[in-house]
């Protein structure tokens, strides 16, 4: 018993806040690339990125969609710059190559740990033959999973650098999570979702799978219902404590 419908019979997890800590990680890049990016540009008139800037314009998107959604939430249009522009760059690409080395720096120097529930809930998706899939907006997840020892659980892979290369447009679209559903071989239909960002809760919503489950890290569980959530739980095990009554 994992809590999910009958008609389930595969899952696809988010990685960044549903199975490991790293949402902090990103949260904390993103702060530090964002406000050292305004404070040399407005001055005076600097205003931080806060919270609320992270959970409506960036957690979960791939991260140039990111940059781009939070700059034009504060009407500021950058060039698009190339892939592989310098970090130094005042660029979309630049400022999210400096986001992206930033966070490998974190997480060489703090480490990737797993939630001990979502680790749990793995184990009995696995025992209960369920197929299992990651789908995350970063192109370091295979790194992540590896660094939180959670690559034996999985059977797919949809990662930023997937994204990248078949060119699919990021979350709130579904197409990342509905390219997850094809590489396991199961309709979305069958599909449960598990998503903590408000994208990527809207992704699954609106590409019509089986069951969403919101992943409430950030006090939003109205919000997470609110974009498509069809239960909300603030951790993964609260689900197979439902499955044991």
């Amino acid at each position: 018993m994992i809590g999910l419908p009958d008609h389930v019979t595969a899952c696809l997890f988010d990685l960044d806040g549903v199975l490991t800590g790293t949402a902090a990680l990103h949260r904390a890049a993103w702060k530090e690339t964002f406000d050292g990016f305004l404070r040399r540009r407005d001055g005076d008139a600097f205003r931080e990125f806060t919270e609320a800037d992270y959970n409506s314009y960036v957690d979960g998107r791939p991260r140039f969609d990111g940059v781009r959604a939070f700059l034009a939430s504060r009407d500021i249009v950058l060039p698009e710059g190339d892939p592989d522009a310098a970090p130094s760059d005042d660029t979309v690409q630049g400022v999210g190559n400096r986001k992206n080395i930033r966070v490998q720096e974190i997480i060489a120097e703090r480490g990737v740990s797993p939630f001990p529930g979502s680790v749990r809930y793995l184990k009995a998706a696995r025992a209960a033959g369920v197929r299992i899939g990651v789908v995350t907006s970063s192109a370091n997840g295979a790194a992540v999973l590896d660094a939180a020892n959670l690559t034996p659980f999985v059977e797919a892979r949809i990662d930023g650098v997937v994204i990248a290369e078949r060119n699919l447009p990021g979350k709130p679209a579904p197409d990342s999570f509905l390219a997850g559903a094809e590489a396991l071989g199961v309709a979305a239909e069958h599909t449960a979702v598990f998503e903590d960002a408000l994208s990527g809760v809207r992704a699954a919503a609106t590409g019509g799978f089986g069951y969403v489950v919101g992943v409430d890290r950030a006090g939003q569980a109205d919000q997470l219902r609110a974009h498509g959530a069809d239960v909300v739980v603030t951790d993964l095990a609260e689900l197979l404590e439902e499955g044991d009554a």
